[in-house]
C-alpha cells in the first residue's frame, strides 16, 4: 500500500497555516467597562429617586385599609415639584415628619393652609363644616376631648386613615407639615404584590 505525502504549496515544511489567533483577555479593560456600567446605573438610580419618585415603607397600621402595615409605596416627586401643583385635601403624601425630619411619614392631607380643624365626638370639622371621609374603615373613638387646630399659611394638617391607631398631627409636638417638607404624592403600593393604586 502506498501513502501520499502532502506538501505545503509553497514548499516550506515549517510554514503551516494556523487559525486566527485569539486576542489575550484584557482584564483591566473588562473591569473598567463594568465600572462604567455601574456608575451609569448608580447615577440613573440617584436621578430617578431624587427628582422623579420617592419610595417609603409604612411600618404601622395607621393608613389601613388603603395601605397595610409593611406595605411599600412610591410617589411622584413631579406632582409637587416640577409640575408645581399644591397638595390637595385627600391626597396621600410622603413627607418629613416634623418631630424628626430624618423620618418619612405617609399620611392623608386633611387641613389646608389657613383653615381651622376641629375634632369633636369623632367627627372632623373644617372651618366649622363636617368633613366627608369615605376612606375611613371605622369611626373615630368618641371618648377624647374636643381638639382645635389652626393651620398656618403654607402648612398642612395630616391624619392617618386608621384614626384609632394613628400617630398623626393630633399628637405631634410640631403639629403642622410645611409645604417644602412634603416630598411626593403617593401613587401606588408596589410591595407586596399585587400593585394597588392609592387614592
Amino acid at each position: 500500500m502506498s501513502t501520499k505525502k502532502f506538501k505545503n504549496p509553497d514548499g516550506d515544511p515549517n510554514n503551516v497555516k494556523k487559525g486566527p489567533e485569539k486576542e489575550p483577555l484584557d482584564v483591566r479593560k473588562d473591569i473598567l467597562s463594568w465600572l462604567e456600567v455601574l456608575v451609569i446605573a448608580a447615577a440613573l438610580a440617584f436621578f430617578i429617586n431624587r427628582f422623579l419618585i420617592a419610595n417609603s415603607v409604612v411600618p404601622t397600621s395607621s393608613m389601613e385599609p388603603m395601605i397595610m402595615a409593611g406595605d411599600r409605596v412610591f410617589g411622584s416627586r413631579l406632582t409637587y415639584g416640577i409640575l408645581g401643583n399644591d397638595p390637595q385635601r385627600g391626597d396621600v403624601v410622603i413627607f418629613h415628619w416634623p418631630d424628626n425630619e430624618k423620618t418619612y411619614f405617609v399620611k392623608r392631607v386633611i387641613g389646608m393652609p389657613g383653615e381651622t380643624v376641629d375634632i369633636v365626638q369623632g367627627v372632623v370639622y373644617i372651618n366649622g363644616e363636617p368633613l366627608d371621609e369615605p376612606y375611613l374603615a371605622e369611626p373615630m373613638r368618641t371618648d377624647e376631648s374636643p381638639m382645635h387646630f389652626e393651620v398656618p399659611e403654607g402648612a398642612y394638617f395630616m391624619m392617618g386613615d386608621n384614626r384609632n391607631q394613628s400617630l398623626d398631627a393630633r399628637y405631634w409636638n410640631n403639629t403642622y407639615v410645611y409645604r417644602d417638607k412634603i416630598i411626593a404624592k403617593c401613587g401606588f403600593k408596589y410591595f407586596p404584590l399585587p400593585f394597588k393604586k392609592i387614592e
